[in-house]
């Protein structure tokens, strides 16, 4: 099962029992090598659902000691395609490298990475 790790929205019981219809179980992690900052929302489903207009954004920075708080979720396949539709275009999906020392999915800006997958 892939590994999800949310800093964001996708964190908050209401907005995973919209995206997923369950609420997840995961453990804090940190993503290393990234900064975070907000990124305005304009699509309504998505506003509605996690009720923020702006949400957290990472870009990278490659520095060491750049990192971000959040938790990692274990999700289905379906259950990935499904946070895939509630990201908006601002967002892409990478792999990254947590200070655990596992890799998981990642939502980042979808204008500075390469090799993101959507």
């Amino acid at each position: 099962m892939p590994l999800l790790f949310s800093y964001g929205t996708l964190q908050q019981e209401d907005v995973q029992l919209a995206t997923f219809h369950r609420r997840l179980t995961g453990y804090p992690d940190e993503l290393i090598g990234y900064e975070q900052s907000l990124v305005r929302i304009d699509d309504e489903a998505v506003v509605a659902a996690s009720g923020r207009t702006h949400h957290p954004i990472v870009r990278h920075d490659g520095r060491p000691d750049s990192r971000v708080s959040g938790t990692v979720f274990e999700i289905s396949d379906d259950e990935l395609v499904e946070a895939d539709r509630y990201e908006v275009d601002a967002y892409r999906r990478v792999w990254a490298q947590l200070a655990s020392g596992r890799t998981a999915w990642v939502y980042v800006d979808a204008g500075l990475e390469e090799g993101a997958k959507r």
